[in-house]
């Protein structure tokens, strides 16, 4: 093993030095784990530790394995003997020999999600606390917050003293923990928690496992909680021999509970300790590089460090501003089917960054009606979440009941006390009476076997449908969601089954995004139709070429930026680069500076995944809670030096008259420094409501003509029949090659000639 020549001088240095407590600042792309193959190898091999005397944790057990494997390549079987595993693992594998010592049995049982939700239950129940107002999956992740802070019930309960909420659950967590120990059960969190209980209660255990791990690694050390620093902090407290490697700057999970301390405070932890940079970067072209160090550089709480590459200066970054999220997506996709049809890359070169899930609704539009077969990484496309489906099936039901499956989806949701044992006698009742699910419950008293509450509870659900049918003739689609959302009491339903405050939130923004793309279709449809609704939209993805389907090489990928840490691309784009947006609004107004700080981080990533194209799109207003916005461009575009930046515009040919900002360097630069207003008094929410309550839209002549090819948006391509004066607005008949003849609005419309 020759270090000199296949590491660089700081990734040789950072192995060799193997006493000690080692920090390794590992820029993106710097060949971080490549070095700590080297460096546990060059243990085994140059400085003959035992292989049992050598702990290294991540926190995968995909990573585990990954790094196991690269190891064992290099030294052979020797590396079976080493412990590389997780945190929890390791702990697993500790507590498994010295539970009784912590008064568990010696095969104690690890509860999982359903022992929990069990136990919670029973908790509740005992306790005579009400779900609606301590939805019990957030008690259960602030217990488990709690057990990272390695803070007991009792701790808990003085840390929260005077606030009556947290007072309240630190009750629950009291029981709840009896509750898994009467049981011989430790949750997940409890596994680190008790190991350090372990080791601090019981010296001669930890003496032992410090005499068994000599040498301890910690990968990712920036993602690392309380617990999990004073778990390696015990360990090594005896040799000192501790190396951890991590990106201060690539610290994104604080809502996970990582403490970014643990890094930055390491030297204070571990005097004396070693410290070696790896800065050469050997991901990405300068001037993305000279652009993410530029943006971090910014942040006040980290360790100064400097990308750099001894490869190509490549392009300068795109900065291009759209006029809405549309448009945004309309441009992402079109670029990438220009460079795929240029033969310049394949589908699977591009991802597309976002900073919130909710963002992929347009992406995913302008993909699909472009036959661009695309993956969204780590979540489910728009249509196929939980809440969309639960939506729109009452959307359906409520409009036709046609469709049995959607009907008996939401019969029980949220809960009336109808079990899955009635649900299958009125299925059996209709199937035989040549009727569909839906009009057998008129008829319940006929079937048999129904018990009374559950007779009860279908009558309420069937008029309650056929009461909100009623009244939908007088709502828009967007108002008959609200309507459904108020009386079948959905929202409550969600607080209750959310896990955190975050995922309510984000459930209410799909339905926010819902409501919006309800108006813009009603908007745009003459004769609008619900089920005509969902045939383009939740449907449509059926009619993508299913060619490679499961092989996402060859696929545009849609992710969030914290999904996308720990890959690359050759093609990047970064969506959604606004103020408020990101960064959000929480951070901005937030009175910790911090919040800006992993913001900031948060983009560093972003940027760092791109290898030699990237693209940073934002867009000019954005539709919130049923109204337009104005967004001025993120600070973090603001820190990139403008000579990095390609800030030309592309020419939009639409009877909107519709183009990329900014038009020219000019405005580019005075886009950096407009802050526009939250609520903007020109963008109004647009609307079926609306358009009968006499407001009025633009009226602009169509650039196109009869015979003209055309895009729509959602449509696709389509040819232009007929283009008529309806008063308020022009009136265009399209014949689109997917979706046949529609008729809409030019003003609402937005056809591109092709």
């Amino acid at each position: 093993m020759d270090i000199d020549k296949e590491l660089n001088p700081e990734q040789a240095k950072a192995v060799r030095q193997t006493e000690g407590p080692v920090l390794i600042l590992a820029g993106a792309g710097s060949g971080k784990t490549r070095t700590i193959v080297y460096r546990m190898a060059y243990l085994l091999t140059e400085m003959k530790v035992a292989p049992w005397n050598i702990l290294a944790v991540t926190f995968t057990n995909k990573a585990a394995r990954e790094m196991k494997d690269r190891i064992r390549e290099m030294v052979g079987p020797a590396a079976d003997q080493m412990l590389v595993s997780t945190f929890h693992s390791a702990c697993v594998r500790i507590l498994y020999s010295n539970a009784v010592k912590l008064g568990y049995p010696e095969k104690f049982e690890i509860a999982d999600t359903t022992d929990q939700k069990s136990i919670i239950k029973n908790v509740y129940k005992k306790l005579q606390i009400d779900p609606k107002k301590h939805p019990e999956k957030m008690t259960l992740n602030v217990i488990s917050a709690a057990k990272d802070e390695l803070q007991s019930p009792e701790e808990f309960e003085r840390a929260n003293y005077g606030d009556p909420y947290m007072e309240r659950i630190a009750g629950i967590y009291r029981e709840y923990q009896k509750m898994l120990f009467s049981n011989g059960m430790m949750d997940f969190d409890d596994l680190i928690m008790n190991t350090v209980k372990l080791f601090r209660d019981f010296p001669e255990v930890l003496d032992h496992y410090q005499e068994r791990f000599r040498y301890i690694s910690v990968d990712e050390y920036q993602d690392t909680n309380t617990s999990q620093f004073e778990l390696v902090r015990l360990l090594s407290e005896k040799y000192k021999n501790i190396c951890v490697v991590g990106d201060d700057d690539q610290s994104i999970y604080r809502f996970r509970g990582a403490n970014i301390y643990n890094i930055l405070d390491f030297e204070k932890h571990f005097p004396g300790c070693f410290v070696v940079k790896l800065e050469e970067n050997y991901r990405s072209t300068e001037n993305i590089l000279d652009a993410a160090n530029a943006v971090i550089k910014h942040n006040s709480e980290r360790k100064y460090k400097s990308l750099w590459t001894a490869g190509d200066k490549g392009d300068r970054i795109k900065f291009r501003q759209l006029n809405d999220p549309m448009g945004e997506a309309s441009y992402i996709a079109d670029e990438i089917r220009t460079k795929k049809e240029r033969g310049e890359r394949s589908y699977g070169d591009f991802a597309i960054l976002t900073r919130t899930n909710i963002q992929s609704k347009e992406l995913e539009d302008a993909l699909r009606v472009r036959s661009i077969d695309y993956d969204v990484v780590k979540g489910l496309r728009f249509w196929d979440t939980k809440v969309i489906k639960d939506l729109t099936s009452y959307l359906l039901t409520v409009d036709n009941a046609f469709n049995d499956m959607r009907v008996i989806r939401i019969i029980n949701l949220p809960k009336r006390g109808i079990g899955d044992a009635s649900i299958n006698k009125i299925s059996v009742f209709a199937a035989s009476n040549g009727m569909t699910f839906f009009d057998a419950l008129s008829s319940i008293d006929l079937v048999g076997g129904i018990p009374v509450k559950a007779k009860a509870a279908i009558r309420d659900f069937h008029e309650m449908i056929l009461g909100i049918r009623a009244s939908s003739k007088d709502l828009t689609f967007s108002e008959t969601l609200n309507r459904i959302l108020e009386e079948t009491g959905y929202m409550d339903y969600l607080l209750m089954e959310a896990e955190t405050p975050e995922r309510y939130k984000e459930e209410k923004e799909y339905i926010d995004k819902l409501r919006e793309t309800l108006d813009v279709y009603e908007d745009e449809t003459e004769e609008p139709d619900l089920t005509d609704f969902m045939r383009q939209n939740g449907l449509e993805g059926n009619n993508l070429d299913k060619e490679g389907e499961g092989d996402s090489r060859e696929k545009v990928l849609i992710m969030t930026m914290h999904n996308a840490k720990g890959l690359e691309f050759p093609e990047v784009f970064m969506a959604g680069m606004e103020e408020g947006l990101f960064p959000g609004y929480a951070s901005i107004n937030s009175e910790d500076p911090l919040a800006i700080e992993e913001e900031r981080r948060l983009c560093y990533v972003g940027i760092t995944r791109a290898r030699e194209n990237l693209t940073l799109t934002s867009a000019r207003s954005r539709m919130v809670k049923g109204e337009w916005r104005y967004a001025a461009a993120s600070r973090f575009i603001k820190e990139i030096p403008k000579e990095l930046l390609n800030m030309s515009t592309t020419p939009e040919a639409t009877e909107r008259k519709e183009r990329v900002f900014p038009v020219n360097r000019e405005e580019a630069e005075r886009a950096f420094d407009r802050t526009p207003p939250a609520f903007s008094p020109g963008f109004k929410k647009r609307s079926i409501a609306a358009i009968k309550k006499g407001s009025e839209i633009e009226k602009v002549l169509p650039s196109y003509k009869e015979g003209d090819r055309v895009m729509h948006f959602k449509q696709g391509e389509g040819t232009v029949l007929s283009i008529k004066d309806g008063g308020r607005d022009y009136e265009v008949t399209v014949n689109f090659d997917k979706t046949g003849v529609r008729k809409m609005f030019a003003g609402f419309a937005k056809l591109k000639k092709i």
